[in-house]
């Protein structure tokens, strides 16, 4: 038999991460990045698997062996996700794993692509020993072009691979300490999506296991599974200076504000894949896109091919508050968009500014959401506390317009300087704490560690995020409206994730007023 060439791997951190909350709460999302490149190496005739050890509930010394016994020429970690956190907090079981592969199977090769690993090549080759490669940027073309090499002479010329210096390879100027990062590749051009990046490697997938949140599923009678989540567009043209999402499409920038770069595949390509979800009886459907109500001639004609099929799906998706028009909002909804997630971030207009937020300033939020609301769309406001500017009457200010809208639900993050973002940039550069672990990253973990802004320190911001979460989702207005729009299940659903307290390092053994 002819051994596998790739074997794509999707490790669990899920408890590290979410602490309690991973047991009955968090979502459980396809890889979709992983079925990605899966389906792009197989279009290039090597063979391929994928190990999703999240949605397989595997322990690590399981994942490890399973790894170790596929004995795949290449054994790539896909350290991604589907929010910006992700691909950094996702490094803790990541590279947890590759140590716990090595120790079984010496002779493996392990490469790391991500945005956390886009971020930081040099770094990470430097901390971690088990790691062999890394890709610099998305890595569609470094990896089956590292796949047509035998792993150990050429290396240098793959672009876009990072990997230690050896004996048999020669020097390089962009060597250091031992790590060669090549220059460059390429990213996928829009107009070769459809031949490069066809759609994800469904087959490959244990699809059942993946489940929605709580709150996605209450249009669809609380049913969470199962569930599925796809890219309809890459990147973002946006440059909020707390967001990494762009950082995997970088060529020689440090950090994502100079990677805005926007793709899409055109909608009858991906109508494909809502045809395929529709064939297996999947609703519950996430667009994972950063923006997808931004180009009319992409998200409405998507809409419309959906519309035409009579499919019935419980979509959610992303828009800006100052991208949702009135004349979208009929058709988003009949292709059933039943929740839009807008990135409100602060309630102050000063601390939006600073992070390139300040469009909305002519923007009526609340009148935005109350059009969404009435065309039958529920609302996820997202907000950020903590920001560089926010004090305490800021972030509380941010705190009233949320209660105050009680949108169906309401994200609430405390500002993270992800690798990558220019945040983290002018973090380094001020001398401001960072996390000391992957796992630091999550903003559910016991080691989150937040930024501390120009007037706050960073016990005050996190203590004011966690008690606005609690404040909002136990408010009797807030479960008022769950219950007038969903029924009884999902307030008791909303206050059970309540009694789940979550612990955390920075807090212990202080007082915040």
């Amino acid at each position: 038999m002819k051994q596998l060439d790739v074997l794509f791997v999707h490790a669990n951190a899920s408890h590290q991460i979410y602490q309690d909350l991973a047991q009955d709460f968090s979502a459980i999302e396809p890889p979709i990045w992983a079925g990605l490149l899966a389906n792009h190496c197989r279009l290039k005739w090597f063979s391929v698997d994928i190990l999703d050890c999240e949605a397989l509930h595997l322990s690590e010394e399981e994942s490890a062996k399973r790894i170790a016994g596929a004995h795949a020429r290449l054994v790539c970690f896909v350290v991604y996700g589907q929010q910006p956190s992700a691909s950094s907090q996702n490094m803790a079981g990541a590279t947890s794993l590759a140590d716990a592969v090595k120790r079984l199977a010496p002779e493996a090769k392990i490469l790391f692509v991500g945005g956390h690993v886009a971020a930081l090549p040099r770094e990470v080759l430097q901390r971690h020993s088990s790691i062999d490669f890394v890709c610099q940027n998305e890595g569609v073309y470094t990896i089956s072009n590292l796949l047509r090499t035998n792993l150990k002479d050429e290396l240098h010329k793959v672009d876009g691979l990072g990997f230690r210096a050896t004996a048999s390879v020669g020097q390089s100027d962009r060597q250091s300490a031992g790590v060669i990062l090549n220059k460059p590749s390429a990213i996928v051009a829009k107009a070769d999506l459809p031949a490069e990046l066809p759609g994800i490697a469904w087959d490959l997938l244990p699809f059942k296991n993946y489940r929605t949140a709580l709150w996605h599923s209450y249009p669809n009678n609380s049913v969470r599974q199962p569930f599925a989540a796809l890219y309809t567009s890459l990147g973002c043209p946006m440059k909020c200076s707390f967001c990494m999402i762009n950082i995997i499409n970088r060529q020689e920038n440090e950090y994502s504000d100079g990677s805005a770069v926007f793709r899409y595949w055109e909608p009858q390509h991906i109508i494909k894949e809502f045809d395929h979800f529709a064939s297996q009886g999947i609703t519950n459907i996430k667009i994972a896109d950063e923006l997808f109500v931004l180009r009319a001639d992409h998200f409405l004609k998507l809409c419309e091919l959906i519309i035409q099929r009579g499919y019935k799906f419980n979509i959610w998706c992303y828009s800006r508050v100052d991208t949702v028009k009135d004349q979208y909002l009929d058709i988003l909804k009949k292709a059933g968009v039943n929740w839009l997630a807008l990135g409100i971030e602060s309630g102050n207009s000063k601390v939006r500014k600073d992070v390139t937020k300040g469009r909305f300033d002519d923007v009526d939020i609340r009148g935005v959401v109350a059009k969404i609301r009435d065309h039958g769309i529920n609302v996820i406001g997202n907000y950020i506390f903590g920001l560089p500017e926010d004090d305490l009457d800021s972030m509380q200010m941010t705190l009233d317009l949320a209660m105050e809208m009680n949108t169906e639900e309401a994200n609430f993050y405390s500002a993270m300087a992800y690798p990558g973002s220019p945040l983290y940039g002018l973090a380094k550069k001020e001398g401001w704490k960072l996390p000391s672990s992957y796992a630091g990253f999550s903003q559910h973990s016991y080691e989150g560690q937040p930024l501390p802004t120009k007037y706050l320190s960073a016990e005050q911001v996190l203590a004011f995020r966690d008690e606005a979460w609690m404040k909002y989702h136990t408010s009797e207005k807030f479960l008022g409206l769950l219950k007038q729009k969903f029924g009884t299940p999902a307030v008791e659903e909303t206050l059970k994730s309540t009694r789940i307290k979550l612990k955390r390092k920075i807090l212990e053994g202080i007082s915040i007023r």
